[in-house]
């Protein structure tokens, strides 16, 4: 972008009123004069270049002016850059079996995966990350800023990817390896399963701890239908059938977790209502934006000042040779 750092020299530019009306006075007084019998031998004659060009020189003058008069306003370039502070979040999912549960539409996966996608959409100003877990931790996306990439990619999560199994205690301690690192004063993990742990090194509890320590804030949603539900089980021949079973979420160790670091526990039994706790989540941890504005600015004038001296040069050119007058 460019500025004038004196504005006010634009000023001068009414000078140009009288002058031009001094020039036009000029030219209407002082005409040379010339007697002849009859001009007749000229009716004819071709007009010379000079007749378009006879005014030219004082155009000429009045824009080596105009280039002076910017290059006394001092114009300026400058460019302005922003950073913001947002919050560190890491979405830790569950990506067991049991998530091909049909209590959901189609199934608690790809409705956790949808709303998740469209939650992060939505934060352009965090740093984000995503850990999913199963018998084990695994960090599918690492921080990152990018909420359209890292939305995509929950749109690309797939089940077999890990040993089978609810590790919830792994899963949530890979998270914090995730956000200890980020430079946000508000650190978030959003913990999405819906079973018992079951699995891993760490127990949950021992994770909850850790994040206390950090200041890392948890909430906690427990996924599933109260009551009984469609799940996956394995026939004898290993093939995946659905049979429905009573569906078993510890939220005692769930509630434990989300109170211990300040976080809210939420149950989510239906699609609407696992929508319903994303966009709560999304109210209650809101970016609080700083902004900061650099600012660097240059002075822009040579360019001006190289144009008057061009006009100026172009002026001497042709008031001494095309228009040259005659002693």
């Amino acid at each position: 972008m460019m500025h004038l750092a004196n504005p006010e020299f634009l000023w001068l530019f009414l000078l140009y009123i009288p002058a031009i009306a001094w020039y036009i006075y000029k030219q209407r007084v002082s005409q040379p004069e010339m007697h002849i019998s009859t001009i007749l031998p000229f009716k004819h004659a071709p007009k010379s270049i000079k007749i378009y060009l006879r005014h030219s020189l004082f155009l000429l003058r009045l824009l080596t002016i105009s280039c002076l008069i910017i290059v006394l306003c001092r114009p300026q370039v400058f460019d302005s850059r922003k950073t913001t502070d947002g919050i560190d979040i890491v979405l830790a999912m569950d990506v067991s079996t049991s998530m091909l549960a049909k209590d959901f539409t189609p199934n608690r996966f790809q409705a956790a995966k949808k709303v998740a996608s469209q939650f992060v959409s939505s934060r352009q100003n965090d740093n984000m990350g995503l850990v999913i877990f199963a018998g084990e931790g695994f960090t599918a996306v690492p921080m990152t800023t990018d909420a359209p990439m890292l939305s995509a990619q929950i749109n690309d999560l797939s089940m077999g990817l890990l040993e089978d199994g609810t590790a919830i205690g792994d899963g949530l301690s890979m998270a914090i390896n995730r956000i200890t690192n980020g430079n946000a004063k508000s650190k978030v993990i959003i913990l999405l399963t819906d079973g018992t742990n079951n699995t891993g090194l760490v127990t949950p509890m021992t994770a909850a701890e850790i994040a206390k320590e950090k200041n890392i804030k948890v909430y906690v949603i427990g996924i599933g239908t109260n009551g009984v539900a469609l799940v996956p089980v394995a026939n004898f021949f290993g093939q995946i059938e659905y049979g429905p079973q009573q569906v078993e979420i510890d939220e005692k160790t769930l509630k434990a977790i989300s109170e211990m670091t300040g976080g809210k526990y939420y149950r989510a039994t239906d699609n609407d209502v696992l929508k319903q706790v994303f966009e709560d989540i999304d109210k209650l941890e809101k970016s609080k934006i700083k902004i900061n504005n650099f600012t660097h600015t240059e002075d822009d004038y040579m360019s001006w000042a190289w144009l008057a001296l061009c006009f100026f040069i172009l002026e001497f050119i042709i008031r001494y040779t095309i228009l040259r007058l005659i002693p």
